[in-house]
């Protein structure tokens, strides 16, 4: 009987497709790094933060290319692609709804408007939002898209961030004042990421929009950075309510994590 040793790996999977599995976590992989990097970067940059040789990056980049996922510029580096696009919108979408039933929560216990957003790029989108019933009551678009330096929900997804890093990511987009209160030099950010991270919660004090109030968590452990916040007249999310509402937010947060994780692979 001819032995099969040859043509399977340890676990008994064929070698053909073991090798599959491992190019396709690699693409993953550098898609995932482009991300990171800001969405363009050269093979050199790719080959020094992965590990990886350059032949093989340029192999399973000439695959992403052919597939539309990534495209390469004029300058010899390489984009993300507008095929991920629709891809992303769709993920978006699907994260929406399971999560509108935790905002619904957060609504009914806060009386407030309730949001999620991710970190896309040096970007917050709000990816679904539960509005409150009161009459005035904040409304921000599903896929708007802000800089994260302005809001509540930005300052808890870069707060797990090194300093460096958030530093780099405010020199792309700049600081632009939203209000008078908008925090607009990196110093005090970062001050101000501090104090997030040793509260537990982030807060939007009129930075973003005059006359609103926001708190925000991290989603803990999400597979994509992500958070949940409320929104209301700065009237009603005092400071004597904020003591009432971070931990609901909290719970909310933990609830949803588990959910993310477990439609993780």
């Amino acid at each position: 009987m001819p032995s099969s040793s040859a043509s399977t790996t340890d676990a008994g999977k064929p070698a053909a497709a073991s090798g599959g599995v491992q190019s396709l976590e690699r693409a993953f992989d550098l898609l995932e790094r482009m991300a990171d990097a800001g969405g363009e970067v050269g093979l050199s940059e790719l080959s020094a933060s992965s590990g990886l040789p350059l032949p093989t990056i340029h192999r399973l980049m000439r695959t992403l290319v052919a597939c539309g996922y990534v495209r390469q510029q004029a300058n010899r580096r390489y984009a993300l692609g507008p095929r991920l696009i629709r891809l992303g919108e769709s993920a978006s979408r699907l994260l929406g709804t399971w999560a509108r039933p935790y905002l619904a929560r957060l609504v009914d216990e806060t009386g407030e408007t309730a949001n999620m957003a991710l970190l896309d790029g040096d970007e917050v989108v709000y990816v679904a939002q539960v509005p409150s019933r009161h009459s005035m009551r904040m409304f921000t678009e599903v896929g708007r898209r802000v800089l994260p330096h302005s809001t509540g929900v930005g300052k808890a997804l870069l707060a797990h961030l090194p300093g460096d890093e958030v530093r780099e990511l405010l020199a792309r987009t700049g600081m632009p004042a939203a209000t008078e209160r908008t925090i607009t030099t990196p110093d005090r950010f970062l001050a101000a990421l501090d104090e997030v991270r040793a509260a537990g919660y982030a807060v939007d004090d009129n930075e973003q929009e005059v006359g609103v109030r926001c708190l925000a968590v991290p989603i803990p452990g999400s597979p994509t950075a992500a958070a949940i916040s409320i929104s209301g007249p700065a009237g009603r999310v005092t400071e004597a309510a904020t003591d009432r509402i971070v931990p609901v937010l909290k719970e909310v947060a933990a609830a949803l994590s588990e959910v993310l994780k477990n439609t993780a692979p």
